[in-house]
């Protein structure tokens, strides 16, 4: 089992736009949370997921950067999502496994 993390500065005044946002595009994913910095890096904001493997993470990361809609998405809330991008200055990607 994986975690991945999204770690994003948003810009001024975009945090919590952000973090709203995804916390409604993963409002039906059990194993994801949006987390908003309390200390450290003002303007933080976390996505953490968790996958079964890389290969599923990969395929995930397929479809999104094929640019199809998430058929399981309301296409308004796809429509919200299409601008992300616009709400952060940097992002990186952190993938943790599990020690089970």
């Amino acid at each position: 089992m994986l975690i991945v993390r999204e770690v994003f500065t948003a810009k001024p005044g975009q945090a919590s736009k952000l973090a709203k946002l995804y916390k409604k595009a993963f409002a039906s994913d059990p194993n994801s949370r949006v987390m908003t910095d309390m200390i450290g890096a003002y303007n933080t904001v976390v996505v953490e997921v968790e996958t079964m493997n890389l290969a599923e993470f990969e395929k995930q990361m397929e479809e999104h950067k094929s640019g199809t809609p998430d058929p399981q998405m309301d296409p308004k809330l796809a429509e919200e999502m299409s601008k992300y991008t616009e709400m952060y200055i940097s992002g990186r990607r952190e993938i943790f496994q599990i020690v089970e």
